[in-house]
């Protein structure tokens, strides 16, 4: 069985592709321009096959998609299934361009798929095709479309489908995805559009207001979103079910968010504002159209309309999704699927994933990693810790920016996924495994790292365990302080006297000094209680850093501690009262441990943890009285009283406040 698939280097083609390669059988022969096999070679090498995904020279706006006689002679009577994905997927862009590519290119497509004698044409449509139809659009439904001609989008893709209805000679399945957005699982996403137009706006709107003010908001229709891997997963399972061919599947979400559900799950994501009510802007088409052409005749309306949404990113065409009109019943491709495992997932559980990866990739802020690019580029950079959170957040920025990135923790599995992802950024990284609470291997994974990369320019003490218990719960548990300093102090000094050595050494190529990281706690500034065995080894660590700093500064070794607020990582998930403070996102605190790389700074903190040190060198006793009154409002953890009473883990109104005063502090 082999496969042909137009667009396999776009954004679902490669997902696609990924998904056949580790499903089927028999190569997959890909389309691409002269020009662009270069990008071919790339996705073979991320997807690890060069033998099964093989190039065909061609070109969308050709008949036949410009594949030569030869070719198509070579390929006649071997293609199962004919993909076509290569398309224009962009509101913005212009008419004649998306008939171009999308309505000629799916003729001149078929009329390959015939000349092979493909048995199977899969194509890959858009609820575009339905234009602004009101009400339910089934996925039985094609001619009753409405108002494809209010933008070139809608109406290609419907003109689109139809030539696949009207002119194929050869079985075909047409798959509706809705907005497709970035992986469920990694937030992977190769250019910005759809609901990342807002993106930028929110991150603003976090820079200026806290996020527990509560305001007004945009509610509107409905706003059908699915990820990647989904619609990839769904096309390859529903491919190859037999008896469907003539059939449209709606790669849709049965339940949609609203305009104002997707704002709001955004501005969580973001840590912004979230908005108590909203207004519906649907409310705006009962506006007489004497007064809306008025407003917009305006002397300079449209001007400052246009140069506000250009300073945002927001193109006007974006807008027509506010008072979307159709929602998309989906009931037969989820019969299809049904026993499949594949299934949408709800928006909400994976707008974290998408907002972060957005933050590391695309954000206007990253215009700061060119500060960072210089500070390290060409620089042996090892974080440990780097399989999830603050650590695999540090991992890719530093990846991007040009650094060769040391990956260090105990699961691989996970190290390789960033790893990849490192890759798929431009830049290098390597996996070394380690187990970090163990003193042997920590010796044996350094020695490792220093035979194969020569020297650590600077070494990020990421990695580390929280345990969060009242002292009353812990007279008979010393193992507990035992085996936090060993992960949060003996751990990073073992590494520390492993790497220093070199880093204080002139190396074959002039090199001198080093940098180390150590990424400490808020708590070692704000004497927080039941935190006395994490904040002990952190503070530890501290005093060992300010120590040996005195010794080491002439020959060019800095060291840096970070006094990290609470992030939202999967060390504190256990503790679900956490999910009602405010905390840090692990790309802002990646940024704090980049800053650092650039400054080299003695050390680095909140505004509330500088206040915090502060105050208990003025008035320790007042910061008793005050931090034994954060004692009483927050519990024990449910683990921490044996699995007793867990009504006690639900936060109080009262201890919700104090934490948003005490922004930051982990309780």
């Amino acid at each position: 069985m082999a496969y042909f698939v137009t667009g396999a280097t776009g954004f679902i083609g490669r997902f696609l592709v990924a998904e056949l390669l580790e499903n089927r059988e028999g190569p997959i022969y890909c389309l691409c321009r002269a020009g662009s096999i270069d990008k071919l070679d790339a996705l073979k090498a991320r997807l690890g096959d060069e033998d099964r995904v093989v190039p065909v020279v061609g070109d969308l706006s050709k008949p036949r998609l410009g594949v030569d006689e030869a070719e198509i002679e070579k390929l006649s009577g071997t293609i199962e299934h004919f993909f076509h994905l290569a398309a224009i997927y962009d509101l913005t862009a212009d008419a004649d361009s998306q008939r171009a590519a999308n309505v000629d290119g799916t003729r001149h497509a078929l009329q390959l798929a015939e000349a092979v004698d493909a048995k199977h044409f899969h194509q890959v449509s858009s609820i575009a095709a339905a234009g602004l139809y009101r009400g339910v659009f089934t996925e039985d439904m094609f001619d009753e479309a409405q108002d494809v001609e209010h933008n070139p989008y809608y109406l290609t893709k419907h003109e689109s489908e139809k030539v696949v209805r009207t002119e194929a000679k050869v079985p075909w399945r047409v798959y509706r995805p809705g907005v497709v957005v970035g992986h469920s699982k990694t937030g992977e996403i190769d250019k910005i559009d759809g609901p990342y137009y807002f993106f930028k706006t929110m991150q603003r709107v976090r820079g200026v207001l806290p996020a527990w003010l509560r305001g007004i908001g945009v509610e509107g229709g409905e706003i059908n979103i699915v990820p990647v891997d989904y619609v990839a997963k769904a096309m390859d399972y529903i491919a190859h079910q037999p008896g469907l061919d003539g059939r449209a599947f709606h790669l849709t979400d049965p339940e949609p968010l609203t305009v104002g559900g997707l704002f709001k799950a955004i501005a969580k994501a973001a840590k912004a504002p979230q908005p108590t009510v909203n207004v519906d802007a649907r409310a705006l088409d009962a506006l007489p159209l004497r007064f809306a052409t008025t407003v917009s005749r305006l002397p300079g309306a449209r001007q400052l309309t246009d140069l506000a949404l250009a300073e945002l990113g927001i193109p006007r065409e974006s807008f027509a999704y506010l008072t979307y009109p159709t929602h998309f019943d989906s009931s037969k491709t989820r019969a299809v699927l049904h026993g499949s495992g594949i299934e949408v997932p709800p928006l909400n559980s994976y707008i974290q994933a998408l907002w972060d990866y957005w933050e590391r990739a695309y954000s206007p802020d990253r215009r700061k990693d060119k500060q960072l690019a210089r500070a390290i580029k060409g620089k042996t950079v090892m974080i440990t810790g780097a399989s999830s959170g603050i650590g695999r957040a540090t991992a890719l920025r530093v990846g991007a920016a040009g650094g060769r990135v040391l990956l260090v923790a105990r699961g691989v599995e996970a190290l390789e996924e960033t790893r990849h992802e490192i890759e798929d950024l431009g830049g290098v990284a390597f996996v070394h495994r380690c187990d970090l609470a163990d003193m042997s291997d920590i010796e044996r994974m350094a020695k490792e790292v220093l035979q194969e990369h020569g020297r650590v320019d600077v070494l990020v003490n990421n990695a580390g365990r929280s345990i969060r218990r009242s002292i009353a719960l812990s007279y008979d548990r010393f193992h507990d302080f035992e085996r936090t300093m060993q992960l949060n102090y003996f751990g990073p000094v073992r590494l520390i006297l492993s790497v220093l050595p070199i880093m204080r050494q002139v190396s074959p190529d002039g090199r001198k000094g080093g940098h180390i990281i150590n990424v400490s706690s808020i708590g070692v500034q704000t004497n927080i209680p039941r935190f006395s065995a994490y904040v002990a080894s952190k503070a530890a660590l501290d005093a060992f850093s300010r120590c040996i700093s005195s010794e080491i500064i002439d020959d060019g070794v800095h060291i840096t501690t970070i006094y990290m607020p609470l992030v939202r990582t999967p060390m504190i998930a256990p503790t679900k009262m956490y999910d009602r403070f405010p905390t840090m996102s692990p790309a802002e605190a990646a940024d704090m441990i980049c800053k650092a790389m650039i400054r080299k700074p003695k050390s680095v903190g909140t505004t509330m943890g500088n206040a915090g040190a502060l105050a208990y060198q003025v008035a320790p006793r007042g910061v008793d009285v005050i931090l034994n009154a954060g004692y009483k409002l927050f519990p024990d953890s449910h683990a921490a009283r044996g699995g007793k009473d867990t009504k006690k883990d639900e936060p109080s109104t009262e201890s919700v406040a104090f934490a948003h005063i005490l922004r930051g502090v982990h309780w």
